[in-house]
């Protein structure tokens, strides 16, 4: 049989009895008081307003990162700094840095997927360099930083894996001139792409990776021909930025 706890002496539990009523009266009367008062208002919270350029409207003189300039870091203005310049008198010319988001949407069938692994694989700032050199070949140089180099690295072997697949080069491809194997490649397609009602489209790629920074230039002809030294040039002038 469980022997029962000892009884506190009685004049303690009367002492701390008082104790508690006393302090339960005092705020009681606390609160009846307060509670004919008029509220006290609270000061302002600090930094109610963040010191943030708001987004601004789409117009002539708006570009596509003043749109909302709040999306852009500092990081990606020195990567843009890096793309090659645009040739004087191109059409359609841009350069500057562009959301992961929005590479996505302009170069993979399934943007939603793709941004989900550019963002799991750690990029870091997404800049690009566009024009149009006359009304048949047009020209786009994409770098992308990541946060380490296997991040770099898994992009890089991701279109080496899919680049031989008919309905992108349908070939191998080769090394790109004077940049060791395992850092840069170049294809060409096997054949134009051709659809009814259309030009023939036929493109080339150049793919070269140094550390944390992939450069890719696409050269596109819709006359069905492509010139590989334009393309090797335009990769070489970017890679002399990098």
């Amino acid at each position: 049989m469980p022997v029962p706890r000892r009884r506190a002496r009685r004049t303690v539990l009367l002492i701390a009895g008082a104790a508690v009523l006393g302090a339960l009266a005092g705020t009681v009367t606390g609160y009846a008081v307060q509670y004919h008062r008029e509220p006290t208002a609270l000061p302002p919270l600090a930094q109610q307003e963040m010191d943030a350029p708001k987004p601004a409207a789409m117009n002539d003189a708006t570009s596509r990162r003043s749109i909302d300039a709040a999306r852009w870091h500092k990081a990606d203005e020195d990567l843009a700094k890096k793309l090659v310049d645009v040739p004087g008198g191109a059409q359609d010319g841009f350069s500057g840095a562009v959301s992961a988001d929005a590479f996505a949407a302009s170069w993979y069938l399934q943007p939603s997927e793709a941004v989900g692994d550019l963002i799991r694989d750690r990029v870091k700032s997404v800049a690009t360099a566009s024009w149009a050199e006359n009304d048949r070949n047009f020209v786009e140089v994409h770098l992308l930083q990541y946060r380490d180099r296997s991040g770099a690295e898994g992009f890089q072997s991701g279109m080496v894996a899919y680049m031989p697949d008919k309905e992108y080069a349908g070939n191998a491809g080769k090394d790109f001139p004077g940049v060791p194997a395992d850092f840069g490649h170049l294809w060409i397609d096997s054949k134009a792409h051709e659809e009814p009602g259309y030009h023939p489209v036929r493109q080339a790629r150049a793919l070269i990776r140094r550390g944390d920074i992939v450069m890719v230039v696409q050269y596109t002809n819709n006359r069905g021909e492509v010139d590989e030294k334009a393309l090797v040039e335009i990769a070489k002038r970017q890679m002399e930025r990098l």
